[in-house]
């Protein structure tokens, strides 16, 4: 299974700047990348995705510290959203306070908690990890 969009929710350009070449650089990843500089844009956004029964991303990767709306009030409100086929949440933070790992852990949506940065090795393995998860049993 090949992930053709990934949705960044990060208010640092150069992370947001650093994940695009990654994914541009990964044979697992299609082509298209949104990006929201906060919560409150992101949750407003895939609500109209899911309202118009578009289809929403793949994979999101989630910072906690934002301005406006942070990662938690986000995800929050995403898991209320009637979503059939959820997309992967993965927390990207720079924190590494084993509180924020349990508490992003605790919501059935997300995938893991990732320390910031990210990786091209880390990148492939979370896409190969997504494939092999997806792949129907033989």
């Amino acid at each position: 299974m090949k992930i053709e969009t990934v949705c960044i929710i990060d208010d640092d350009p150069i992370f947001v700047y650093g994940t695009k070449i990654l994914l541009n650089h990964n044979s697992w990843f299609g082509s298209s990348v949104l990006v929201y500089e906060n919560g409150q844009e992101a949750l407003d956004d895939l609500t109209a995705l899911v309202k118009s029964e578009e289809k929403l991303p793949d994979v999101i990767f989630l910072d906690l510290n934002m301005p406006t709306m942070d990662g938690w009030e986000f995800l929050d409100e995403f898991v209320k959203l009637p979503i059939k086929n959820r997309p992967k949440v993965f927390i990207v933070s720079s924190s590494i306070d084993q509180k924020d790992i349990q508490k992003a852990l605790s919501y059935a949506i997300v995938e893991d908690f990732i320390a910031k940065p990210l990786s091209n090795t880390l990148m492939a393995n979370i896409f190969k990890a997504i494939s092999e998860k997806d792949e129907p049993a033989l």
